[in-house]
C-alpha cells in the first residue's frame, strides 16, 4: 500500500509503507555509526555531545530555567547565595547603626519671626465680633454684638454682625479694618509660600475673609451705585464729661454690652470709600480661585471706587465721632492706592491711568517732603502706593504713557527707603536703635512695622529683578542693607532693647501684662459686670487674668521707656492696623530668605502689555 503526499517542490511524495518496517533497523545501524564516528575522533564539548547522544545517554541536566532566561545551576546557586549573604550583611549593619547612640539633626526650630507670626496671627482671633466660628481657639471669648446694625433705628444696614473690634474698646471703625485688611492681603499675595511654610495661610485667609464679610455688609454690594456707607458702629466721644454709656465710657466684656450702639452713616466719604475699595480689591486677588467670591468683591470694589469719586468728601469731617479717633487728613493718598488695587484686580487700564495721573499724585503729596513723609499709615497709604506701582515698572514695564509718574514713584520709594537708614537723618533714633517715624510722639510701634515691611519688601523686589541695590544720592547700597534695616527694627519689638521687654504679649517671657484691652482685663467667671462694675478691672493693679495672645502695644517712649498700665492707652494699647503690619514685617523676615516673593499672583488679572508707542513729534516748520 501506499500513500502519496505534497512534495514541496512541485511533484508528488510517495511513501512506501512496506519500507516503514526497516526504518528502525536503519536507524539504529546509523547510531551504531555515530557512535564509532565519536570513539575515532577528537573529544567534543558537552553542547556537541547532547546533540549526539541518545535520550537514554545524555548527562544529567545542569541549568535552571526562570521562565525568561536559562542559567547554569551554578551561577543561580551562586547569585542566590550572594544576595542572602548580602542581606544578611545589610541587616546587620543596620542593627549596629539602630542601637549605637547619635545626635539626631531634625528639622531646624522656626525662627523667632515665625513663631512671633503664630501669636500676632491669634491677636484677630481675639478681636472678632459676632458670633463665633468654633475653631476660634481664644476661651475668653464669646459671642457679641449681634444686635449690631438691628439696635440703631436710623440705619438702612440692619444686619452689621461680625467684623472686627479695633482696639481695647468694642468699636468697629470701618477705616482702620479696611487698611489692615489690605495689608494682610498683601502679605499673602507677596508671601504665600512663607506662610505656607509656617502652617498659617489658611488661618490668614480666614482672618481676611472674616473682615472682607463684614465691609460687603457695611454698604449696597450688588447695587452699581450707592449713596452711602455704614463706617462706624458704636460711639466712644466722652467729651463734656458725659455719662451715657458707650463703648469707652464702660468697660464692660463685649459679650456682656447691653447699651444702644449707634451706626455712624457717611453719605460722602471718597477716603473710606476708596480704602474699603483696595481692601475687597486686594482680598479678590487672595481668593482668586473662589471665583464666585472673588468676583464679589471685585464688583463690591468698583462700586465703592465710583462712590468715592464721585462723592467727594473726607469720611470724619465736621468734627463726627471717627473725627476724634480715626481722623482722615486726604483721600488723594487713597485715590492711587485703590486705583491701583484696582488696576492689580481687574487689569482694566482705566483705573491705572487714574492712579498715575499727576494731579491726583501731586495732591496725595507724591512730590514734595514734610515731615511725615514716607511713613505709611492707616492715614496715609502713599508710600504703600509708591512701592505698589513702583512693583509694577520692575516686573512689567508698561512703557509708554506711565513710565513717567512710574518712574518718579520708583525714585521716590528709593528716598524713603534712604530715610529708613541710620546715614541719613530724616527721622531720629533711640538710643536703642528705634526709628523715630512719628517723631517722639505716642504710639510709635504701629509706623514702625510699617516701614520694616516696606523695606524687606522692596528688598525682596530688587532681588526678584536681578537688582543689588539701589542709590541714595552718589552712594549705592545693598538690598542686604534693607533687610537688616526691618531686622534690627523687629528685633526691637520682639526684645532687643534696654527694657529687654518683648512689646508683643505671649512673646518671651517678659512682655506687658496689663494690656489696656476689656476683654483681657476681666475675668470671665459668668458674672456679668455692667457698665462702671467692670472699672475695678480697668484700674486694678493685677496682671490681666486674660493673655491676648500676639497683641502689639502701642509701645515706648522715644526715651526707650514703657509703663505697664492698663490705664495708659498711649502704652499698652493694641490695634488691628498696627497688628496687621506687624504680621507683614514677620512674614516677610521669616524662614529662609531664599523663598522671595511670588511675582506673577498680583498679576493674574492684568492682561499682557504692549507699550503704547509715544506720539510722534510736531511737523518741523523752517
Amino acid at each position: 500500500m501506499s500513500m502519496y503526499g505534497r512534495d514541496p517542490w512541485g511533484g508528488p511524495l510517495e511513501i512506501n509503507a512496506t519500507d516503514s518496517a526497516t526504518d528502525d533497523d536503519r536507524s539504529r545501524n546509523l547510531q551504531d555509526l555515530d557512535r564509532a564516528a565519536l570513539s575515532s575522533s577528537r573529544p567534543l564539548d558537552e553542547t556537541q555531545q547532547s546533540w549526539l547522544l541518545g535520550p537514554g545517554e545524555q548527562k544529567k541536566k545542569r541549568y535552571v530555567d526562570l521562565g525568561c532566561i536559562i542559567v547554569s545551576r551554578k551561577i543561580f546557586l551562586w547569585t542566590v547565595g550572594a544576595l542572602l549573604f548580602s542581606a544578611f550583611l545589610a541587616g546587620f549593619v543596620t542593627l549596629i547603626v539602630k542601637t549605637v547612640p547619635r545626635h539626631r539633626h531634625g528639622h531646624p526650630p522656626p525662627d523667632n519671626y515665625t513663631l512671633a507670626l503664630h501669636k500676632a496671627l491669634m491677636f484677630f482671633n481675639a478681636q472678632r465680633s459676632g458670633k463665633l466660628p468654633k475653631h476660634n481657639n481664644v476661651s475668653w471669648r464669646g459671642n457679641s454684638g449681634l444686635q449690631d446694625g438691628k439696635s440703631d433705628s436710623s440705619t438702612v444696614m440692619k444686619d452689621l454682625v461680625g467684623g472686627y473690634y479695633d482696639a481695647g474698646d468694642a468699636i468697629k471703625f470701618n477705616f482702620p479694618a479696611s487698611f489692615a485688611m489690605t495689608m494682610l492681603s498683601w502679605s499673602v499675595i507677596e508671601y504665600s509660600a512663607k506662610y505656607e511654610a509656617a502652617g498659617e495661610l489658611n488661618h490668614v485667609k480666614d482672618i481676611i475673609k472674616w473682615g472682607t464679610d463684614y465691609l460687603l455688609k457695611t454698604f449696597n454690594n450688588s447695587a452699581d451705585s450707592i449713596d452711602r456707607i455704614a463706617a462706624q458702629v458704636g460711639v466712644g466721644d466722652t467729651s463734656g464729661g458725659s455719662t451715657t454709656p458707650n463703648d469707652h465710657y464702660c468697660w464692660m466684656r463685649p459679650e456682656d454690652i447691653d447699651y444702644p450702639r449707634p451706626v455712624f452713616e457717611c453719605h460722602s466719604c471718597s477716603d473710606l470709600a476708596a480704602e474699603m475699595a483696595a481692601a475687597l480689591a486686594a482680598a479678590s486677588i487672595v481668593f482668586k480661585d473662589n471665583k464666585a467670591y472673588s468676583q464679589k468683591l471685585v464688583h463690591g470694589a468698583k462700586t465703592l471706587f465710583k462712590f468715592s469719586r464721585g462723592q467727594r468728601g473726607r469720611y470724619s469731617a465736621g468734627g463726627s465721632d471717627p473725627a476724634l479717633f480715626y481722623n482722615s487728613s486726604s483721600y488723594y493718598d487713597e485715590f492711587v492706592w485703590g486705583g491701583a488695587w484696582l488696576y492689580y484686580a481687574t487689569g482694566n487700564t482705566s483705573y491705572l491711568q487714574l492712579a498715575t495721573t499727576p494731579g491726583i499724585a501731586r495732591h496725595a503729596g507724591a512730590f514734595w517732603g514734610g515731615p511725615d513723609y514716607g511713613v505709611l499709615s492707616w492715614d496715609n497709604k502713599l508710600a504703600g502706593a509708591q512701592v505698589l506701582l513702583s512693583r509694577l515698572r520692575l516686573f512689567l514695564s508698561p512703557g509708554y504713557p506711565y513710565e513717567e509718574i512710574l518712574r518718579t514713584f520708583h525714585n521716590q520709594t528709593s528716598i524713603i527707603m534712604c530715610s529708613y537708614l541710620p546715614v541719613f537723618t530724616s527721622f531720629n533714633r533711640t538710643k536703642g536703635g528705634l526709628i523715630q517715624l512719628n517723631h517722639g510722639r505716642p504710639q510709635p510701634l504701629q509706623y514702625v512695622v510699617n516701614a520694616a515691611f516696606l523695606a524687606a519688601l522692596y528688598s525682596d523686589y530688587l532681588d526678584a529683578a536681578d537688582t543689588p541695590g539701589w542709590y541714595c544720592g552718589p552712594n549705592f547700597y545693598s538690598t542686604d542693607v534693607l533687610r537688616e534695616f526691618a531686622r534690627t527694627q523687629i528685633d526691637y519689638i520682639l526684645g532687643k532693647n534696654p527694657r529687654k521687654m518683648s512689646y508683643i504679649v505671649g512673646f518671651g517671657n517678659h512682655y506687658p501684662k496689663h494690656v489696656h484691652h476689656r476683654g483681657a482685663s476681666i475675668p470671665k467667671n459668668k458674672i456679668k459686670y455692667n457698665c462702671k462694675g467692670g472699672w475695678k478691672w480697668r484700674d486694678a493693679s493685677k496682671p490681666n487674668p486674660n493673655t491676648l495672645v500676639g497683641a502689639m502695644v502701642a509701645g515706648p517712649d522715644k526715651h526707650d521707656g514703657f509703663h505697664d498700665v492698663r490705664t495708659n492707652y498711649n502704652y499698652t494699647e493694641p490695634t488691628l492696623a498696627g497688628n496687621a503690619g506687624l504680621v507683614f514685617a514677620l512674614v516677610a523676615l521669616s524662614g529662609d530668605k531664599s523663598t522671595g516673593i511670588d511675582k506673577n499672583t498680583i498679576f493674574s488679572a492684568v492682561p499682557p502689555m504692549f507699550p503704547t508707542p509715544p506720539p510722534p513729534p510736531a511737523a518741523w516748520k523752517p
